[in-house]
């Protein structure tokens, strides 16, 4: 396996990792109306991060892999958004667990985005 290959691999396992941390962080939410709209709109933007970043591996051409990952930039930059709600709101006493989902957020927004800024179109 190339290192790209072996990158993308890695990616794609980090993407999901993600996802699946968001939804069993979302358990620790305390229980109130607010808390039931925020999970339901992290686990759409960090399940979607994982989903299209391994949608843009597939990509036909140029143009699709740009578009397919720029909906992972998005969705990881909302994924990031929504953390940070949850953190200002004080909705959670998991605050090392959501730290840590946090800056992953952030670090995958980076990369996709250095990613998609590299394509030459």
């Amino acid at each position: 396996m190339t290192e790209k290959e072996v990158f993308i691999e890695k990616m794609k396992a980090r993407t999901k990792k993600f996802a699946v941390d968001v939804i069993l962080f979302c358990d620790s939410l305390k229980t109130c109306k607010a808390s039931a709209v925020i999970t339901y709109q992290l686990v759409k933007s960090a399940t979607s991060t994982g989903a299209n970043y391994r949608a843009a591996c597939r990509a036909r051409s140029k143009n699709e892999f740009f578009s397919k990952i720029s909906i992972v930039v998005e969705e990881a930059d909302e994924s990031e958004y929504w953390l940070e709600v949850i953190k200002d709101s004080n909705l959670t006493s998991e605050t090392e667990f959501l730290d840590k989902l946090l800056t992953e957020a952030l670090e995958i927004t980076k990369i996709v985005s250095k990613a998609r800024n590299s394509i030459d179109r």
